[in-house]
């Protein structure tokens, strides 16, 4: 038995727009070819009855009686007795209309049903004589109904285009309430996710505190808690401001400026040095010659390279180095992070820029790494990985120089030969555990 998973109320209200917008722009295509046709069918009918009526008062006028036009009988009633054209219809002429003429001596023109037949017909006076022209309206009336049945068919036709037309109409006009949706549908699970851990750990943190507060007389015992709840509250802000970054991103909120790449790395390596001297670990930044100048959001490049850094040191023991270079080439600005920490496995470099994986030994929070691709791609930039298990990770980032302008495209993860094949010659090689990081 196969059970139906409910929809999601975003996926029924942007079904409910669509088909809402799919009907209006249908009724509206609808009811504008129904008065076109209506029109053109007005048009057509009043056009026949008019030359029906021009060409019948010129016969009635001028036509012999024994050969008039085609379609058209003549009678004429003269001292009671009644003349007309040889091979008329049984039931005509007409002795009502000629009676009444007869009696007001006003000229009559009409139709009427004889004999199962359509019929103009007209009634005058012509001194003491008194004249009846016939119509059959048949082929008129045929040709009304053929453009009628056209007309329907097209209605019809019309209808359908227009259920397409509305549809992809629909679609195009509740992409950016999609989206829209989308974006807020990750940003809540983004916040769910990344400041759950936190949240738990302040609250722990607190908790312990508070109760050795009240249990030491000495506020000296509960430094440490302090401390530790202090950081918390610092990666807390931080795990906040990157979330705002992201959604800023996917927004397309993009204050794009020149922005000098050296200088960033110089100020994120200066901001990790205290935690790096902590951790027994030295950064060193190289700039080489050249212009390091891009066109990008300062602040989104910054979180890039903290990003980078702070994965770095969280996978770099005593005594490592983490290296910073800076270089421009023809076109771009390159931007390299080098460790020699725990390494990578080549094989998980893709999964490590996919939102809330983390390896769980570095206690990272699931968006630093995802951030990372996020804003490349925003800033149409290319990041690279480079890496193999006990020998230290390279993430090399590429952005397109300041005068030239940046396309955005999608980000590529790209692994060095080098790295390929030492994964080859070492089959049994194991994950590194190396993920994501919160910043």
């Amino acid at each position: 038995m196969t059970t139906r998973r409910p929809f999601d109320p975003e996926r029924r209200l942007l079904i409910r727009t669509r088909r809402r917008i799919t009907a209006q722009v249908a009724a509206v295509f609808s009811l504008a070819i129904a008065l076109l046709g209506t029109l053109v069918y007005c048009l057509v009918v009043d056009a026949q009855d008019a030359t029906a009526r021009r060409d019948l008062a010129v016969a009635a006028v001028s036509a012999p009686m024994e050969h008039p036009p085609p379609c058209v009988w003549l009678f004429e009633l003269r001292a009671n007795t009644v003349r007309g054209t040889p091979g008329a219809p049984e039931n005509l002429p007409m002795r009502e209309a000629l009676d009444r003429v007869a009696a007001d001596g006003r000229t009559r023109v009409e139709v009427a049903e004889i004999g199962g037949g359509t019929y103009l017909v007209r009634t005058q006076r012509r001194g003491e004589v008194l004249t009846q022209a016939v119509m059959d309206l048949y082929f008129p009336v045929t040709e009304r109904q053929r453009l009628l049945r056209t007309l329907c068919a097209a209605e019809v036709a019309a209808l359908l285009a227009a259920l397409l037309i509305g549809q992809v109409l629909a679609r195009r006009a509740i992409a950016p309430l999609g989206e829209a949706l989308d974006r807020q549908r990750r940003f809540t699970a983004d916040v769910s996710h990344e400041l759950r851990s936190p949240l738990t750990r302040l609250h722990v943190r607190a908790q312990l505190a508070a109760r050795r507060l009240r249990r030491e007389r000495d506020p000296l015992v509960v430094v440490g808690d302090v401390d530790r709840l202090v950081t918390g509250i610092g990666q807390l802000g931080e795990v906040i401001e990157d979330l705002l970054l992201s959604t800023q991103l996917r927004q397309h909120r993009r204050p794009f400026g020149p922005t000098d790449l050296g200088v960033l790395a110089e100020e994120a390596a200066d901001a990790e040095t205290a935690r790096a001297g902590q951790r027994g670990v030295t950064i060193d930044v190289r700039r080489g010659p050249g212009d390091h100048v891009v066109c990008g959001a300062p602040s989104a490049l910054r979180r890039v390279i903290s990003a980078l850094l702070d994965n770095a040191l969280r996978h770099t023991s005593a005594g490592g180095h983490i290296w910073v270079t800076v270089s421009s080439g023809a076109e771009t600005v390159q931007l390299g992070v080098r460790d020699d920490g725990v390494g990578l496995d080549p094989r998980d470099a893709e999964r490590l820029f996919a939102r809330h994986v983390g390896a769980p030994h570095t206690g990272g929070l699931g968006i630093g790494l995802a951030l990372v691709s996020e804003v490349m791609d925003a800033h149409g930039g290319t990041i690279e990985v480079d890496g193999r298990p006990g020998a230290g990770a390279t993430f090399t980032i590429r952005l397109p120089q300041a005068a030239a302008s940046p396309t955005p495209r999608l980000s590529r993860v790209l692994l060095s030969q080098q790295a390929r094949s030492e994964t080859d010659r070492t089959p049994e090689a194991t994950a590194s555990g190396r993920g994501d990081t919160s910043l």
